[in-house]
This record gives structure tokens, C-alpha cells and sequence, in this order.
């Protein structure tokens, strides 16, 4: 797996527990803390056995540090539910963390350590949640079709819970009943395991007494992804407890934050002249807005209390002002990942979708003039990228269906049909409108919502939000946190760092009482997780004076190319830079971080940063690592230029509109053309010669030692018994690092490397070997061999060889390495080969360990698909 699937485990027992990182980093307690938290045996056998799921038999999913420690707690909870009386607790993980995941290991772990013919009812509030939870339970192999049930009313629920289903996916409404008569016994079972997943506070009232009804011997647990508790002296206050019990786990925002489970969330008022100041609205109006498919009186409700907030929110002249603004925003910002418009209702959300596809075909129209005009290369590669991006935007609108839509739109002069065939129909690979959206590949990039894929709905790389809905408390928290989702996934090079929320209704003024009472946990006065973007700017300008400040320590001023125009285009400027970062390791693998740092923080302040409020040392920095990374890695340095020109201020942009023209293209890469890499070729001498008049002496070792390196990897490739030319290579650069010769002899000392390792690469013609053969030679070789035993392993080698791979009966057959059967034929093959061919000298514990290691070459080449053994 690569290194964005790797996590941090620093709570060893709590997983509410504070962490500094800093005093952990001071103390170098991470690894300590690691071993105390999953590798004591029993922990480490519990992880193995409960918490590794495979997600349509293709991911893999395991349990993050918080899950493990929630589940387990969640799983002790349930041993003593006799004494607890069904009250199992609330297990409070916040939005992003992996609840439904967290779920299905309780579920699994349930079924497989404690004796009982149990049935888990799984309860949400809306019918889209339902549905990603019944199927994450069915793609996890939790349960089979057959083995669950969706029941449409409570009779249905009655019949199920009476034919021992394993799994039961209903909603909280199932449970409405005539008002004044008594909900009736569903089930006197006390092996029913309720879950109920984000039914919100209001719906409990009237509901939740129903459920206690109809199942009142069940084990109740509580999810939720926003604290239903209340905090500090509220904590066991109401009816939330007397149905659940309190806090089985915590785990806030703030915590997920810092352990890298979600990422952080910017917000931004973009167009000021739009946002809604009414701060005097009911509880009662965002609680109705927060259904989609209202019911009659809820609507008359809305238009005779609330309309005049309606029309404003909904007024033409606003939404035509957002739809600019949108695509002006979504295609200019950094990382370029999906997209959700947050509506007030399903009207809104078409007629959005309406004005952003007409502001879209006039702005490519507008884009398109501009490019045949300009004669800058630079404008011309930006606006072509925003052409593109424009031309290949699908969206969509994404709102549940009612009955008779069809009329009710129309009456409102929209047209639902379009958009209701494409939520309803495949495309032509067969997915639906959700995969289509959480593809990060795919083209669907924005979509238009009011209420649907607002809860319980994961699509990693959705990254910028655009809410013009008013919501407050555990709605705003749950909307919010489709952006907050950690994703590998990098477009055009840009990585997700952070999560964007572009306010357009002055939702967050409802944000401060939301976060403290929803994710900060009983930590009052904590650092808030969602920050306005002006904080990013400032970050990126502290990034800046430390980028600053440690070239100024190498004697490099990086204001330099910005006080006179024409530095810039000096190329040996920058070389004489990339020197100095290249004398040692440390400087430039530091160098390194402070660019990255620089380079991040640019991208993530995107637009607004290309809006007039630019940072003219950016280009700086980047440029000087482009410089390096030419030399390093022998690219050309076109392409860095054209990035870098676009980042350039108009301060600093020369009439012509072209930079870097006046020396040309560096010459790096002497030593390597194309992907050859080849020793013979090199002058040794002249190679020596050459370096006593080069001005830039570290970019000269440089250059050499990258090479020795890519050369080496390929030697290894062909041979891994070489391993000690790569040891030998790693001494020599940690004693020039750490101060142990001087800089010629430096070179010198790895000129000598690369005759030794021109010798090696030429060994193979020496002995009269294939290079293949050669490496069985060398596995299968011990000291102080004569002549003429040389000549025996020699042959062994050929002959070992033939047998593997041409002569009959075949024994590397597909796959052999996955059969017991085939494993221990191939390693009879080898055997009887050696003992045939390999001198008498080879007593019994030689001739073990040779055949020994050429079976583990054989295995780790088929295995991994590599050289003759695939």
C-alpha cells in the first residue's frame, strides 16, 4: 500500500485522549506508544481477526486507532447488557471517521464471540442513508441478501423479527403510529440489537417511544456523528440518555483532524452583496427545510410564515449573481476536486442548475475569443486549461422524486424530466449517478442538492462546498463534513490538504455555536476546526519568511529576482542557488520541505490568491526547486518555466510576456540521453579533468551521483546479489555529509565507484554467462572455489535455468506459487539440478542454503511477475 493508507495510532486505551504531538515528537514516544496500543498479543490477534474487512472483494478496509478503541469499548458495553438494561450507549464518532464502518465491525464481532441467534436492526432518518448503509453491510460480505430485510411498514417489521433475519434496515418513520393508541408489541426478544443512526433529536419525540414500545427487551445503541448528549452539566440531561445510556465513545472533529482521519475545513464569503442577514428565523423553518419531500401542511407552513425569507433567498437577480460567481470560482481553484451546490429546495436546485450551464457555455464562449487574441504564451496556456476544464464539467442535479413532479415543476417553468432520466439511468458502463460521483476519474464533477448525499455519504474527493441554504446545529455540522474526507487522489500534481466551504446564505453565524457544541467535545475553548480562508494567506506568508529566513542562512536572497527585472532571466543566478542546496543532503531535503510547505498553501488559496493577491516570492521558490529537480532527475526545464511564467505578477512580467530566454536551456544530463544509461560510454578521465574547471561543483556531483543511483537500481534489477555496490554508495555520500572529505575527493571517490561498478556491469560477458545466469552463479557460488568447481556451479547455473524455464515437465506453471502442490515441484526441480551439477564440496548445510535461496529468488521473481520466473 502506498503512503497515503498509513495512519497514526497514538492513543494506546483512550481514544478520547488529548494528544500533543509536539511533547510525543520531543520525547520520541510515537513507536512506544504504537507497541503499548495494538501489539500486545491479544490486542494484535483482536485487530486481525475483527477489524480487517474486504470491500466488494477488491479494498481492503481496517480499523483506524479511534474505531478499534470505540468498538471494543462499544463490544464491552454489549457483554454487560443485563446490568446496563439494553441501554448499550452512544458511540459519538464525528462526520468522516468511518461510523458505518465502525458498525459492521460491532455487527461481525457480535456474531462471531458471543453465543446467540441475534438480530440487528439497523435504524436511520432518511431513505438515501438507509440505502448506502444496507449496502455497505451487503459489499463487506456482513450479510447476504437473503439474510436481511428492509421492511415497508411495522407489520412487515413484525413479520421479519419473527423469522430470525439476521439483519433488519428500516427507518425511524416505520414506527409512526395512530396518535393516542398504543404502538403495539413488535417482538419480546431480548437478543434484538437496535442501531440507530443519526435520527435526528426532533424525530425522537415522537417516535423513538414507539420504537421502546415495539421492541422493549432489544439492546439499544445510539451513532451519531454530532453529540446528542450535550456537554459538560447537560450531559445527562433528557430523554437521549434515558433511551441510550450515556457516551460509550467520543471521538470529535477536532480529534479526526489531527490524527489525519479528515482534513481541514476553510469557509469563505465570496460575494458579500448576496449573504442573508436574518438572524430571527424559528427553529421550526430550518427544521422543515431540512426534508426534502415535505408534506402539504409543511409547505402551506412555509409559504404563509416564512415567505418573505423564501423570495429573498430565492430572488432571480441573487441566484443569476451565485451561478457567476460559481463558474468564475470552481474551474480557477487549486486542488480541482468535485463539487456540491446546497440549495433551499428542488425548484432552487434546477433553476441552479439551469443558471450555472448557461454562465458556463457564455464563459467558454468568452475564453475561446480571448485565447484567439492574445498573443501571450502564458495567457494562452491559462486560459486553455480553463477552457478545457469548462468543456469536459458535467453536473448534475441530485433530489429524491416525488409523485406528479413532473406538473410541479413545470408550473414553476423548470423542467425535471432530463435531470430525472440521468439520476435513473446507468451510463454506459453501468454505473449509477452515485458511482459516477465518488469515481474521482469520472467526468461528473458538481452537483445540485438540497437534502439528498447530505448525511452518511462519502465521496473523498469533493472539496469545495457551496451552501445557500440556512441550516444550523447538527445539519450544518453533517453538510459541512462532505468536504473534510481524506483523499490520495492528485489532479494535474495538486494533492487534497484541505476542505472549502464558499458561504452564500451567512450560514456561519451559525458556525461558532455548531462547533462548539458539536465538535469540539467537553474541550471549551479549543482551537476550532473550521477556519476562514484569510487564514490560509497568513499561513502561506509565515511559510514564506521561513522559506526566506533559511536561504538567507545558506547565503541565498530570494528577494534578489525581484529587485531588478532582468535578474530573473539569469539562469546562473539560480544555478549558483542550487548549488549551495546541493553541498549537502540535509540542505536540500530541507529546502525540499519548505517549498512543499509553500507550494501547498499556494494551491489552497486559490482564487483568490490569482485575484490580486498575489505572493511574488512563490515563483521564486518554485522555480529554484524546478532548477534542481532538473538536475536531479534530467528533465527538461520547459515545462517548469511555463508553470512558473504563470505564476508571475504582472510586476515582474517583461513587455514580451517571456522569461528565462537569454541563456537558453541548461545542459544537464551528459551522462545520461534519453533512458539509456550506459558506463561504457563514459571518459573517466576526461570525466576527473572536466570537474577541476566546472564553476558549480556540487550540480557536477550531483549530476553523477543520481546517475550512479539510476544506474544502480537497474544493476540490482539484473542482479540482486549487488547489494553491497548500493552500501557501498550510501557510505561514501554519509561521509562527504557528515564532513569526512573534502569536496574533490568527494568526486573522486565516486568516479572510482563508477569504474567499479562499469567492471560489474561487464562481468557477465567475463565469465561467458547470460546475465540471468550470471545471478544464479552468484547465488549458488561460496569461497575458495578451483577452477574446475567454478566451471561446475557455472554449468549448474545454465542447466538450473534450462530446467526452470524451457525443459518438460513444466514446473513454473501460472501461479504455481499460491499451490502447495506446485511449490514443492519447483523446489524438487532446483534440488535435483544442484545435486546433479554442484561440486562434491557442497556438503549438506551448503547445498540446504543454496537451494534454500534460489527457491526464495524463484518465489519473490514469480510472485511479483518479474524476468523469467513470471
Amino acid at each position: 500500500a502506498g503512503y497515503e493508507y498509513f495512519f497514526s495510532w497514538l492513543r494506546p486505551n483512550d481514544e478520547a485522549e488529548k494528544v500533543n504531538r509536539q511533547t510525543i515528537e520531543d520525547e520520541g514516544t510515537s513507536l512506544e506508544r504504537l507497541l503499548h496500543g495494538i501489539f500486545p498479543k491479544e490486542r494484535l490477534l483482536n485487530y486481525i481477526e475483527n477489524f480487517i474487512l474486504y470491500y466488494k472483494d477488491s479494498t481492503k478496509i481496517i480499523a483506524q486507532n479511534h474505531q478499534f478503541i470505540g468498538v471494543n469499548k462499544a463490544i464491552e458495553s454489549f457483554e454487560y447488557r443485563k446490568e446496563r438494561k439494553g441501554k448499550l450507549g452512544v458511540f459519538w464518532h464525528t462526520q468522516g471517521s468511518g461510523k458505518s464502518f465502525s458498525m459492521i465491525f460491532i455487527s461481525r464481532k457480535i456474531f462471531r464471540k458471543f453465543k446467540g441467534n441475534f438480530t440487528f436492526v439497523i435504524i436511520t432518518d432518511r431513505e438515501d442513508l438507509d440505502g448506502q448503509i444496507y449496502r455497505n453491510f451487503l459489499d463487506t460480505n456482513t450479510v447476504s441478501k437473503s439474510e436481511a430485510a428492509r421492511p415497508r411498514n411495522s407489520a412487515e417489521m413484525r413479520d421479519f423479527l419473527g423469522t430470525n433475519k439476521k439483519f433488519i434496515f428500516t427507518l425511524i418513520h416505520k414506527f409512526r403510529f395512530d396518535i393516542g393508541k398504543e404502538y403495539p408489541l413488535l417482538s419480546p426478544r431480548d437478543d434484538i440489537i437496535v442501531i440507530v443512526d443519526e435520527a435526528h433529536r426532533t424525530q425522537y419525540a415522537s417516535l423513538a417511544e414507539n420504537m421502546r414500545n415495539g421492541l422493549p427487551n432489544a439492546q439499544y445503541f445510539a451513532f451519531t456523528g454530532t453529540p446528542i448528549l450535550g456537554k459538560g452539566d447537560q450531559l445527562y440531561q433528557g430523554k437521549t440518555y434515558d433511551w441510550f445510556g450515556g457516551y460509550v465513545s467520543q471521538y470529535n472533529f477536532v480529534q479526526s483532524i489531527d490524527d489525519g482521519a479528515t482534513v481541514p475545513l476553510y469557509y469563505q464569503k465570496r460575494v458579500p452583496e448576496v449573504l442573508i442577514q436574518n438572524d430571527n428565523l424559528s427553529e421550526e423553518f430550518y427544521e422543515i427545510l431540512e426534508d426534502e419531500n415535505l408534506n402539504e401542511k409543511a409547505k402551506e407552513k412555509l409559504e404563509k410564515e416564512f415567505s418573505t425569507e423564501l423570495h429573498i433567498i430565492k430572488r432571480d437577480d441573487r441566484l443569476e449573481t451565485i451561478a457567476k460567481d460559481i463558474i468564475s470560482h470552481f474551474p480557477s481553484r487549486g486542488y480541482l476536486g468535485k463539487g456540491m451546490v446546497i440549495c433551499v429546495d428542488k425548484f432552487t436546485a434546477v433553476k441552479m442548475y439551469d443558471k450555472v450551464e448557461a454562465q458556463r457555455k457564455l464563459e467558454l464562449k468568452k475564453i475561446v475569443g480571448e485565447i484567439s487574441k492574445t498573443s501571450s504564451e502564458v495567457q494562452k496556456s491559462r486560459l486553455t486549461k480553463k477552457r478545457d476544464f469548462l468543456r469536459s464539467l458535467e453536473m448534475a442535479v441530485v433530489i429524491s422524486e416525488d409523485a406528479g413532479e413532473d406538473e410541479k415543476f413545470t408550473n414553476q417553468g423548470l423542467d425535471i424530466k432530463p435531470h430525472r432520466k440521468k439520476l435513473n439511468t446507468a451510463d454506459a458502463n453501468g454505473h449509477d449517478i452515485e458511482y459516477r460521483f465518488k469515481d474521482p476519474e469520472d467526468k461528473l464533477q458538481l452537483v445540485f442538492v438540497c437534502a439528498m448525499w447530505l448525511t452518511g455519504f462519502d465521496a473523498p474527493t469533493v472539496s469545495t462546498l457551496y451552501l445557500d441554504k440556512p441550516m444550523k446545529d447538527h445539519t450544518l455540522m453533517q453538510t459541512i463534513a462532505r468536504a473534510n474526507r481524506v483523499s490520495s487522489f492528485t489532479i494535474n500534481g495538486v494533492s487534497k490538504t484541505n476542505g472549502e466551504i464558499v458561504d452564500y446564505y451567512n450560514v456561519f453565524r451559525n458556525m461558532k455555536k455548531a462547533l462548539s457544541d458539536y465538535a469540539l467535545g467537553d474541550e471549551d475553548g479549543g482551537e476550532t476546526p473550521v477556519h476562514d480562508k484569510s487564514e490560509l494567506f497568513e499561513l502561506l506568508d509565515e511559510a514564506i519568511t521561513l522559506t526566506k529566513n533559511y536561504c538567507e542562512k545558506l547565503s541565498i536572497n530570494l528577494e534578489k529576482p525581484l529587485q531588478k527585472k532582468e535578474t530573473f532571466r539569469k539562469i546562473n543566478l539560480f544555478k549558483s542557488w542550487a548549488d549551495t542546496l546541493l553541498s549537502k543532503d540535509e540542505y536540500w531535503k530541507e529546502y525540499k520541505v519548505y517549498e512543499n510547505t509553500v507550494s501547498s498553501l499556494y494551491e489552497a488559496c486559490k482564487p483568490e490568491i490569482l485575484e490580486g493577491q498575489f505572493r511574488p516570492l512563490v515563483p521564486v521558490v518554485q522555480y529554484l526547486r524546478g532548477i534542481i529537480d532538473g538536475i536531479i532527475k534530467q528533465e527538461p526545464i520547459d515545462e517548469k518555466r511555463l508553470k512558473i511564467e504563470e505564476l508571475l505578477d504582472e510586476s515582474i512580467v517583461t513587455s514580451s510576456g517571456a522569461l528565462f530566454l537569454e541563456e537558453g536551456e541548461p545542459k544537464y544530463g551528459s551522462l545520461k540521453k534519453g533512458n539509456l544509461l550506459d558506463l561504457s560510454k563514459i571518459n573517466f578521465g576526461k570525466l576527473k579533468e572536466d570537474f577541476k574547471q566546472k564553476t558549480f561543483k556540487h550540480i557536477e556531483i550531483t549530476n553523477l551521483r543520481e546517475f550512479l543511483k539510476q544506474k544502480l537500481e537497474i544493476m540490482l534489477t539484473e542482479n540482486s546479489t549487488r547489494t553491497d555496490f548500493a552500501d557501498k554508495l550510501q557510505d561514501i555520500i554519509n561521509t562527504y555529509n557528515s564532513g569526512g572529505m573534502s569536496t574533490e575527493n568527494y568526486f573522486e571517490d565516486l568516479v572510482k565507484f563508477a569504474e567499479e561498478m562499469k567492471t560489474e556491469d561487464e562481468r557477465w560477458v567475463r565469465e561467458g554467462l547470460s546475465k540471468d545466469e550470471l545471478e544464479i552463479f552468484d547465488v549458488l557460488k561460496k569461497e575458495k572455489l578451483t577452477k574446475d568447481e567454478e566451471i561446475k556451479v557455472k554449468n549448474a547455473a545454465k542447466h538450473l535455468l534450462k530446467r526452470l524455464v524451457e525443459e518438460q515437465p513444466k514446473v513454473l506453471i501460472q501461479d504455481w506459487f499460491k499451490d502447495s502442490q506446485s511449490q514443492i515441484k519447483v523446489k524438487s526441480a532446483i534440488e535435483e539440478v544442484l545435486d546433479a551439477d554442484l561440486p562434491k564440496t557442497y556438503n549438506k548445510s551448503v547445498f540446504q542454503e543454496k537451494s534454500k535461496k534460489l527457491y526464495e529468488l524463484v518465489y519473490e521473481y514469480a510472485s511479483r511477475g518479474l524476468k523469467w520466473a513470471s
